[in-house]
């Protein structure tokens, strides 16, 4: 293992000494750290530092590898369980969640898809309709929420940059996958339309491991003035996903194909209808002042058999944001503003009930009498500003302030008198200020500095006592992040790299303490120590005839501790935080011949993790090395072909993709930590465009 880590650099590190000096012309880096190209400056953002990959990035993994892309940024882990079991981490925040994702905004189009209770799913996003995938690490997202481990705002492809035409991504490879992404794009003055389909099927590595997914995703816009138009956006996603579940030790050691006994048992299982339909209008209502405001509205039908109850819920969400921005004279200078809010109300209705399948006669799950029946009326609302003032020529300071109101409303549909357990909770307004200073060292080059204060609010889960009555006294989570870094570019544009050291101090830690095989309870357990370093670096080499050789890197260093933690008589003070690697490197060589061919080879090295508070067990680092290339061929002025083949895991390491912290045995079992990550796996695909 210590071989694979020290590969990664010798890999990196061998291509940069044999770089030579070759003129190019010069391109401007901006605040935003960028894969391999640049980026237009984000308004939304102003002078907030943040992060992007674009679709070249995307190209270093398989078309199905959604968390592979976003793993290469520095700060930001994504495990993942399975293609329907993803959990993001950023600089540690989210790491104690059980399932899933919160603590984070996440944003399409910059409409919120983040529900009322602050899960976001990632699964409900085709890779390949995606042009741009942008994060703010903690709390220095202003107008994204101001959520303690950040924002991530995914863009879809922009019909307005390609012609007329036909577009189809088909890929096939291991464990009987099959992936196709086919799109019609039109464009003419003042009008553009996007429409895509996209089915994905696999057997996947393990047993009880389906995902079959059919997905359809229209984007439009038309001026509607000199200075206004409407985008039209429908996102919608119909899959099915068998659950293997996490392995304990022993059987992840024996056998990490295997399902979970009591999941294979049950052939458990989770369906889902998502739809996401929204509408923006952009218009400058001034010279200097323009606004863009956004209708929205998701459903989700998910119905879930597990061993231990079968759970069939469905969520009606709805809301709008609008930002105005603008600009104005200040001391000979320009000063830029913004200002908005964002509203988000859905109602989540859940039952749960009776799973008999060991009546079944082994033919999986059964759904049998009435265990519970809720409903749950959530609602958030942000309001936010900003005011970035240009001190002199090279200097800038940049204020924003979020306040935040959430409101949960729970209602017992099932228990009747003394047993009926409906409550409400409305937490006090919060106020999330911000300040940013950039100084720009040269046009490419520039020092900056951040002060944030964030939140993340308990969800229905955590805000509950053991007797599933809704605790009063549970708090949010609320943190101050301080962070200084400097983005740097040399040799002409040709090297560039951010490097960030940051702390964030968390106080009123929500834990959540698991009491049953789906039951957890929430508390506020003492403050987290968040603080680390990250890395990323980026060199462009040209070799002479079009080619060129591209290596890159990411490192993160994250010293995440527990500051004050009792839980019960155990004091877990100074222990390391559960579930965050030490160290993470992503790094690897892209060589290209314009837009004809590309050959990437990636390697991912993580750390080992702490699995449990008192940091008794850890899983083992491992290191996965991947490669993909690819090669197209335009035929005629209207029509292309390419071909691509890929190898993921190429010395067929086994390893953990996800792990479960603090995981419980019940009825004698062995606690079931781990995920299997797949072994040495292949993937081809064929790509057509043709334009009209």
């Amino acid at each position: 293992m210590r071989y694979r880590f020290i590969s990664g650099f010798v890999l990196f590190v061998v291509s940069g000494l044999y770089a030579q000096e070759i003129p190019q012309d010069s391109v401007t880096v901006l605040e935003e750290v960028i894969l391999y190209t640049p980026a237009q400056k984000s308004v939304t953002l102003g002078i907030t530092p943040s992060s992007i990959i674009r679709e070249k990035a995307f190209q270093n993994f398989s078309p199905v590898d959604l968390r592979g892309s976003i793993n290469q940024i520095s700060g930001v882990y994504v495990l993942s369980g399975a293609l329907n079991t993803n959990r993001i981490t950023i600089r540690g925040v989210g790491a104690r969640t059980p399932f899933g994702t919160d603590k984070l905004r996440l944003y399409y189009n910059d409409i919120p898809v983040t529900n009322g209770a602050g899960f976001s799913t990632l699964e409900a996003f085709d890779l390949e309709n995606l042009s741009t995938i942008e994060v703010v690490k903690g709390p220095k997202g202003t107008a994204y929420g101001a959520n303690l481990g950040g924002a991530i705002s995914l863009r879809s492809k922009n019909s307005e940059n390609e012609p007329t035409g036909l577009y189809n991504n088909f890929t096939v490879g291991s464990y009987n996958t099959i992936k196709d992404n086919l799109s019609f794009v039109h464009r003419e003055k003042g009008f553009q339309l996007g429409f895509h389909y996209n089915y994905l099927q696999t057997d996947g590595y393990r047993e009880n491991n389906s995902f079959e997914r059919d997905g359809l995703l229209l984007d439009s816009s038309f001026k509607t003035g000199p200075r206004s138009s409407v985008n039209i956006l429908l996102n919608y996603i119909d899959y099915t996903a068998q659950i293997p579940s996490s392995l304990s030790q022993t059987a992840f050691e024996e056998d990490p194909t295997q399902a979970a006994f009591t999941w294979a048992q049950a052939q458990g299982f989770e369906a889902n209808k998502y739809t996401l339909a929204g509408i923006s209008y952009k218009t400058g209502v001034l010279e200097n002042l323009k606004n863009t405001t956004s209708v929205f509205y998701t459903y989700l039908d998910h119905y879930e058999p597990r061993p231990f109850n079968i759970l069939d819920e469905f969520t009606n969400g709805y809301g709008f944001r609008s930002v105005f921005n603008g600009s104005f004279s200040l001391f000979e200078s320009k000063a830029s503003f913004l200002f908005g809010a964002e509203f988000y109300r859905d109602e989540y209705d859940w039952s749960t009930y009776d799973n008999l399948y060991e009546e079944n006669d082994g033919n999986g799950s059964l759904q049998g009498d009435l265990l519970s029946k809720n409903r749950e009326f959530r609602r958030q609302l942000f309001a936010f500003a900003s005011l970035a003032i240009p001190v002199s020529d090279r200097f800038k300071a940049q204020l924003g302030l979020n306040v935040n109101k959430t409101h949960y409303d729970y209602r017992d549909l099932f228990n009747t008198g003394a047993d009926n357990k409906t409550a409400s909770r409305t937490f006090d307004l919060i106020w999330l200020p911000n300040l940013d200073l950039e100084y720009r060292i040269s046009n490419s080059s520039l020092v900056y500095g951040n002060i944030s204060r964030g939140f993340s609010n308990p969800n229905l889960e955590e805000t509950l006592t053991p007797d599933g009555i809704i605790n009063p006294d549970i708090e949010q989570e609320k943190g101050f992040n301080y962070e200084i870094g400097v983005n740097w570019s040399l040799l002409k544009a040709r090297l560039w790299f951010n490097l960030a050291f940051y702390r964030m101090n968390i106080n009123d830690l929500l834990v959540a303490d698991r009491v049953g095989e789906d039951q957890f309870i929430g508390r506020n357990a003492g403050e987290t120590r968040h603080q680390g370093l990250e890395l990323d670096m980026n060199y462009s080499w040209y070799l002479g005839n079009e080619f060129k050789l591209s290596p890159f890197i990411s490192y993160t260093l994250s010293d995440h501790s527990f500051i004050d933690f009792m839980d019960g008589d155990e004091d877990f003070s100074g222990n390391e935080l559960t579930g965050v690697p030490k160290h993470r490197i992503n790094g690897g060589v892209r060589l290209e011949k314009g837009r004809q061919f590309y050959w990437n080879t990636t390697y991912q090295y993580v750390g080992e993790i702490p699995l449990t508070d008192a940091n008794s067990l850890y899983s083992e680092a491992f290191g996965i090395l991947n490669t993909r290339m690819g090669y197209t061929r335009q035929f005629s002025s209207s029509f292309s072909a390419g071909i691509d083949l890929g190898i993921n895991n190429i010395f067929n390491e086994v390893y953990a993709q996800s792990v479960l912290i603090n995981a419980v045995g019940f009825g004698g079992s062995e606690p079931r930590y781990f995920y299997p990550g797949a072994d040495r796996n292949y993937y081809g695909g064929l790509r057509l465009r043709y334009t009209f």
